[in-house]
């Protein structure tokens, strides 16, 4: 930093987010240059039209892209075509150098060169592309910019074969994706999207004699658009979330302000109490009518699966859920008491509450129960498609003398075959 303060015209630097100085010496250990790349800025109208990605994408993806903060070639060693060569040796090995340090390649950098002193010669023999003048403003802190009223060149290099086009792809490839996992989700949906989820959620009763800011439904509406938004759902998850959000769209939520204060977001202790006490049922109704106005009724040719999962963060509390395939349209679910019972019990309590007549319902082969399929077709009217599998060898023998074999493209693994049961 001491070569930079004294011989770059910018001077020293902090770098700002993630970060890799480089230094070029000689065989000797002769100084003979400096490049500081780091976080990349925020807000570039060019890079954005170029790279042809959303305001969110931007968001998720720019850790992908990297600044060239700083470049100096110590001035008392002066050699044809070393900065070019020294660039180019330099992002040769860039990206990997990213993975090492932080987990996740590059895919683009970029650089901003000042046209009242340099004319980019460097950066043109390297293969940028230049995309326009900047606004003037310089970054001075993680989040703060200055004006300086000096525009600068913006120039880009992709450094792999269809980087550009990797960025505004609906999904990023594999070697890429973890930089969106790392990046906190965040609401994107708009005031009058909202309002449409809230007005079913008002129907859910408050249990609460009074309260200030947060009636529940606008609670229940956080925690619903934590979920359509991809974010953990936690009470401290839930916490965060709602700080991310706009003013806008908590006001949407129906969230009060005191006095000419702007709609405060909730707090993890207020999602703890609000968790704990909430009816389940009534949201379990309020989210079908919601299902409905937007998608219509479940398709009733689908087949009706049935299936429990562990919840996130919930140390194991299983949940069982039926969804309609292939449209997955929701149906409800029942929570399995903790060490007081397995799943076939609230599977059945489960049915007995939907309609499923004339449905085909699917269950795994810890259902295929005398009592659960008769419960399918005498109570609920619908059929069943029931696993069998190698441990369940009563069952499995009976169905060999009463079924003859189907014909098979090919011999299961002994260790993975399993009948299927269908009435």
């Amino acid at each position: 930093m001491r070569q930079l303060k004294r011989h770059h015209y910018l001077g020293a630097m902090q770098p700002v987010g993630e970060q890799i100085i480089y230094v070029a010496v000689t065989p000797h250990g002769g100084l003979r240059a400096i490049l500081i790349f780091c976080a990349a800025a925020k807000h570039l109208r060019h890079r954005e039209k170029w790279a042809g990605w959303t305001s969110e994408q931007r968001r998720r993806r720019l850790a992908l892209v990297a600044n060239n903060a700083r470049f100096l070639i110590m001035p008392d060693y002066a050699v044809p075509n070393l900065a070019t060569k020294v660039m180019g040796l330099t992002l040769a090995r860039l990206s990997g150098d990213w993975q090492e340090k932080y987990g996740h390649p590059l895919a683009v950098v970029e650089t901003f060169v000042n046209p009242e002193k340099f004319q980019g010669t460097l950066y043109k023999a390297g293969g940028w592309t230049e995309l326009g003048l900047t606004r003037g403003n310089g970054r001075i802190g993680r989040d703060y910019y200055e004006k300086h009223n000096k525009p600068k060149r913006l120039y880009v290099r992709e450094l792999c074969r269809n980087a550009r086009r990797g960025l505004q792809a609906e999904h990023l490839k594999p070697a890429w994706a973890s930089v969106e996992e790392k990046v906190s989700p965040r609401c994107t949906l708009k005031a009058k999207e909202i309002h449409s989820l809230i007005e079913h959620l008002k129907k859910v009763p408050e249990f609460r004699r009074r309260f200030q800011s947060y009636p529940l439904y606008s609670l229940l509406g956080l925690v619903a658009l934590a979920y359509l938004c991809g974010s953990p759902r936690g009470q401290k998850d839930l916490a965060k979330f709602a700080r991310q959000m706009s003013h806008g769209q908590r006001r949407a939520l129906g969230i009060r302000g005191k006095g000419k204060r702007l709609c405060p977001s909730p707090s993890q202790p207020t999602f703890s109490r609000f968790l704990k006490a909430v009816d389940g049922r009534a949201v379990e109704a309020a989210i079908l009518a919601f299902q409905e106005q937007v998608r219509g009724p479940a398709p009733k040719e689908d087949m009706v699966a049935i299936d429990g999962k562990a919840a996130k963060r919930s140390r194991g509390q299983m949940i069982l859920n039926a969804v309609t395939v292939p449209s997955l349209h929701y149906m409800g679910s029942e929570p399995v008491p903790v060490d007081k019972t397995n799943e076939i019990p609230v599977a059945r309590a489960l049915m007995g509450r939907l309609d499923l007549e004339g449905r085909m319902v699917g269950l795994d082969a810890l259902h295929t129960q005398t009592e659960t399929s008769c419960n399918i077709i005498q109570e609920a009217g619908a059929d069943y498609l029931l696993t069998v599998k190698g441990n369940q060898k009563g069952i499995q023998q009976t169905l060999k003398s009463l079924l003859a074999a189907a014909p098979a493209a090919f011999s299961p693994s002994p260790d993975n075959a399993h009948t299927s049961l269908d009435r």
